[in-house]
């Protein structure tokens, strides 16, 4: 009898040193796992809606929002398909930098970011879409209309930086 409480407070010693322990570092692993397929997921959701709205670009190719820096003499119904795709763009790019935007970003998180950023630029430096950054940014995120415009300024006073290709 006393063999047997000596081997069950041994086999207990082993599940508390060992086995517990070794129980919550796999737990913490399979949640930080989790936790990065779930912010992977959102990225690529965000990378989704980035083509889809490169579709709507495509859809309106009149309006020349890949290949110039801003459409000469637009008509008011170009103007007002063009404020229409900004603003989606607006959306766009509000939604990834509250979801994706740290101020702290590891390594991965700031390549993803790097991407959106590149993004913001890259519609920061036409005039068109510079210009109408007021009238878009109305009722924005504040964190976000302090990046956007900061990002905006930078662009917009870079030497030689157009879209044209």
């Amino acid at each position: 009898m006393q063999a047997w409480r000596d081997l069950l407070e041994i086999a207990s010693f082993v599940v508390t040193v060992i086995a517990l322990p070794f129980a919550v570092w796999v737990f913490v692993l399979e949640q930080r796992k989790e936790r990065e397929n779930e912010e992977e997921e959102a990225f690529q959701h965000l990378s989704d809606a980035y083509s889809a709205f490169l579709k709507v670009v495509l859809d309106n190719a009149d309006l020349q929002l890949r290949t110039s820096s801003a459409l000469p003499n637009p008509t008011p119904g170009q103007n007002e398909r063009m404020l229409v795709i900004f603003d989606m763009l607006i959306a766009l790019f509000e939604r990834a930098f509250l979801v994706a935007y740290k101020d702290d970003m590891n390594p991965t998180e700031q390549r993803r970011w790097n991407s959106w950023d590149d993004y913001m630029r890259e519609w920061c430096r036409r005039e068109d879409f510079h210009n109408a950054l007021p009238l878009l940014l109305r009722g924005e995120d504040p964190a976000f209309q302090a990046y956007i415009r900061r990002i905006a300024d930078e662009e917009h006073q870079s030497p030689g930086m157009s879209l044209s290709r």
